[in-house]
């Protein structure tokens, strides 16, 4: 019963916010944190107090599909993260949506978000996991549209027929798993075992159908438009849309979908392993060129995003123990490197309206706080040792060179240009901001922002160094995850 409460209290908060008609800010910023902190507060109780997997049923249609939500160790650890992340991105939305309108209509969808993305990370089947999943297209929609601002509404729409793609293909081969699993619920090692053989190819090629489905929102290429248009969306909704809620969501849902209900025996050697691995390559890859090429700097973390989702998706399709590990640990990692770089650019932005890369040059002099927070997302983004986007790369690397043979040579090598790339892109302009002269006479005013914004760029900063350096003591936890998926 505590998972629904979890689940549905931001959700009821965040419809119940425009009845309030907030005159004072600090009142609504006040009901908002509160609504968030104590979210995360049951979400953690749940994760921390709990042993072993946890379910709740709530709707049952037949004996085999039900509606339930379920807590096991992979769902602690992206809930965990969700419940982590939610509150400081509202705090830094707080100050980033002042010059902004309609805050009241904002941050009441920014509040249901939350509770949408929670029932994603602990929904028990595939048909939990599918209604929580559209439902969050619905509540994210406003937000990529605040404002309604032209180019806002055009990326609206772009991303509804985008989602509604997805949702349709996924939503087919959902229902091959309902019509042939042993049941709807998420069971290690796929819900197909028992599958004739006759019907294997059909099962694949609706695997084929939830990767491509999914793999809209987690921005496979060619349906990454979506996510590149959605940067003219306010950078709270960007960080947190490439950082926690959508695609996050889609990548997470892939993992449960190919761990837990198709499962690695049937997909393991066959077109249905291989298709996926080539387009999450090639994303990978095409992402990190793009984003080389962008000048506009948020959009160039944009089509860093594109790329590092294809990471936990190489890792996820790879089908052996250390390349999920890889994928795990990259999905935990990028949130936070991701979510302070898209922090900082923000801050740029509404501080000091640079929005080009070229316009970096000296920004240190002017924002020597906001840059030294960038730097060591930047380097561990790179994949530079010792710090934590190091070692998710390296056990992706290795889960690469367990599957043998052209995948692997594949994998490797996607992988290590992809972190060259990766340094041409952030540590270049990282660079120019500290030590080049920038162009005509520079200003001598300070920008950075208020401890409202700095705060939780700090505390993302910090908790990538945490990550970095206690590898040692989280791997064992994310292996016996591993463990318990391969069994």
């Amino acid at each position: 019963m505590l998972l629904l409460i979890t689940v549905l209290l931001p959700i009821l908060c965040g419809a119940l916010l425009p009845a309030f008609r907030f005159k004072n800010r600090r009142l609504r910023e006040g009901y908002v944190l509160f609504s968030v902190l104590l979210t995360s507060a049951l979400v953690f109780l749940c994760c921390f107090t709990t042993r072993g997997n946890v379910t709740f049923s709530f709707l049952h249609f037949t004996q085999k599909i039900t509606c339930s939500l379920h807590l096991d160790d992979l769902g602690r650890v992206f809930t965990c993260m969700i419940a982590f992340l939610w509150p400081l991105a509202s705090l830094y939305a707080f100050e980033y949506m002042e010059h902004e309108g309609r805050q009241n209509s904002f941050f009441a969808w920014y509040t249901l978000a939350f509770g949408i993305t929670l029932g994603i990370s602990m929904a028990g089947d595939v048909v939990t996991l599918y209604l929580f999943y559209e439902l969050l297209t619905l509540v994210t929609l406003p937000l990529v549209m605040h404002g309604m601002g032209k180019e806002r509404v055009a990326a609206g729409l772009k991303y509804l027929y985008y989602s509604l793609f997805g949702a349709g293909l996924a939503f087919a081969g959902i229902m091959l798993v309902l019509a042939y699993g042993e049941t709807s619920a998420f069971v290690p090692g796929g819900v197909l075992r028992g599958l004739d053989e006759s019907r294997v190819p059909l099962m694949r090629l609706g695997y084929l159908l939830v990767f491509v489905g999914m793999g809209v929102k987690a921005a496979v290429f060619p349906f990454h438009g979506w996510l590149v248009s959605a940067s003219a969306a306010p950078t709270p909704v960007t960080a947190l849309l490439h950082a926690v809620a959508v695609v996050k969501a889609g990548v997470f849902g892939l993992i449960r979908l190919t761990w837990f209900s198709f499962g690695p025996d049937l997909l393991r050697d066959s077109f249905a392993q291989w298709i996926p691995f080539a387009l999450a390559a090639f994303t990978i890859l095409y992402g990190s060129v793009n984003a080389v090429r962008e000048t506009h700097f948020k959009r160039r973390l944009v089509y860093s995003t594109i790329s590092n989702l294809s990471y936990i998706l190489l890792g996820t399709v790879m089908l052996t123990p250390r390349g999920l590990e890889g994928a795990m640990l990259h999905m935990v990692y990028h949130a936070f490197m991701k979510i302070t770089l898209f922090g900082v650019c923000g801050t740029v932005q509404i501080r000091a309206g640079l929005t080009e890369v070229s316009q970096w040059h000296g920004l240190a002099r002017r924002m020597p706080l906001c840059m030294a927070l960038f730097v060591p997302s930047a380097l561990a983004m790179t994949g530079i040792p010792p710090l934590d986007g190091f070692h998710s790369k390296w056990t992706l690397a290795m889960g690469a060179l367990e599957t043998g043979g052209p995948p692997a040579v594949v994998g490797c090598a996607v992988l290590a240009l992809s972190a060259v790339l990766t340094a041409v892109y952030l540590l270049v302009p990282a660079f120019h901001a500290f030590f080049s002269v920038p162009a005509g006479p520079s200003p001598q005013d300070r920008l950075d922002p208020s401890l409202q914004m700095l705060l939780p760029l700090s505390v993302w900063t910090l908790t990538t160094l945490v990550l970095s350096f206690s590898y040692a003591a989280f791997m064992p936890f994310v292996s016996s995850i591993v463990r318990s998926v391969i069994r």
